[in-house]
């Protein structure tokens, strides 16, 4: 189906440089068509410059206010890891969670946000899970690390 391009007056797609280009090549060969950086793909851009930022980066500020974003989700992305890379692991956390835990996309920075607040939903489960008697029988393969 061939669809007019008068039929289009704006596009939205990522902001990537090489996005930036197609969406310049297209307001070119079509001036009535706008090209729109992606609200998503800015606001993630956004949240990783703030909370990601390296401590040798010029906004020191910053990293030393909300760099310890990225540290509580290091820590929640290991918990995470360690519960779902194990089946035993897995089937007690579902036992005392009514709620799973969520696979993050690595590409999103907003998804570790969402990640965060699915932690603070299973928080009882996971302390449940922990306090359990199951638990403490429990002899994974890293004692040190559970």
């Amino acid at each position: 189906m061939n669809i007019s391009s008068k039929r289009f007056i704006q596009i939205i797609i990522d902001n990537a440089y090489a996005y930036k280009g197609v969406g310049d090549i297209i307001e070119d060969k079509y001036p009535h068509i706008f090209w729109t950086p992606c609200v998503v793909h800015t606001l993630n851009l956004a949240l990783k410059n703030v909370c990601a930022a390296k401590n040798n980066e010029p906004n020191v500020v910053a990293y030393v206010q909300c760099n310890w974003i990225t540290e509580v989700s290091d820590v929640a992305t290991v918990i995470k890891n360690f519960i779902m890379n194990h089946s035993m692991r897995l089937v007690m956390f579902n036992e005392y969670s009514k709620l799973k835990l969520l696979a993050i996309a690595e590409t999103r920075f907003s998804s570790w946000i969402i990640m965060l607040k699915r932690f603070k939903v299973i928080k009882k489960g996971l302390q449940g899970m922990i306090f359990s008697d199951q638990w403490s029988l429990y002899r994974g393969d890293d004692l040190g690390k559970a």
